[in-house]
This record gives C-alpha cells, sequence and structure tokens, in this order.
C-alpha cells in the first residue's frame, strides 16, 4: 500500500470540537433496507446509543465485532440512513486505502465513555 497525501492543516481548535469516545459494541444487527449498513447498539458509559456503520459488505462477518470496545465520534448531528437514525460514527481504520478495516481500540479495557484526545 502506498500511504495517501497528507491532508491540509488544521488547527487545535479543530481537532478539539470532535468527541470522540470509547464505548463498547453491545448488540449488531442488520439493517433491513440496506445492503452496507449494520446497527450498532453501543454502551457509552452513561447511556447507549444506536450507531450505524457501512460494515456490511466490509467484513466477512460484521457480527464478530459485538462485545468489543471501539472509538466512536459522538458529537455528530443525527442522521437518518435507510429508514434508522443513526447517533454517531464508527471510527475505525483501512477502508479509505482499501484495506480491511479494523477497529481502534484500547490495548486493555477501560470504562465506556472515556475520551480520546
Amino acid at each position: 500500500m502506498t500511504p495517501s497525501p497528507i491532508k491540509d492543516p488544521i488547527t487545535f481548535a479543530d481537532f478539539e470540537k470532535l468527541d470522540i469516545r470509547v464505548g463498547t459494541i453491545i448488540a449488531v444487527s442488520e439493517v433491513e433496507k440496506s445492503d452496507k449498513l449494520m446497527k450498532l447498539t453501543v454502551d457509552l458509559g452513561d447511556h447507549t446509543r444506536t450507531i450505524l456503520a457501512g460494515i456490511k459488505r466490509e467484513r466477512e462477518d460484521p457480527f464478530e465485532i459485538e462485545g468489543k470496545q471501539a472509538l466512536f465520534i459522538v458529537n455528530l448531528p443525527s442522521r437518518k440512513m435507510a429508514g434508522e437514525i443513526s447517533e454517531g460514527m464508527l471510527f475505525d481504520i483501512g477502508f479509505e486505502d482499501n484495506q480491511t478495516p479494523r477497529l481502534l481500540v484500547p490495548e486493555s479495557p477501560i470504562p465506556n465513555g472515556c475520551r480520546a484526545g
């Protein structure tokens, strides 16, 4: 793989606007009206959220991430997709570079809701 060029610089203030938190994926289910989206139920410590992720065709078994901790962007506006509401975004790596996506995970368990950065 040849790495893509680095994007234009942003300010630290721009980075600080992102709210990236650890959550545990407690359930993974199909989204009936979509051939690429999966519905993740995510425990963020003080509440759970539904987050839709386009992982159905990216992974051999999209259900394998159930029970794992991962990073999520939680301050994006809610968005309706395929008749469902998504309340954030799974923060994974690889897809943009034609690699099988992988979760960004803590090196050891950490309380759900902890912030990245």
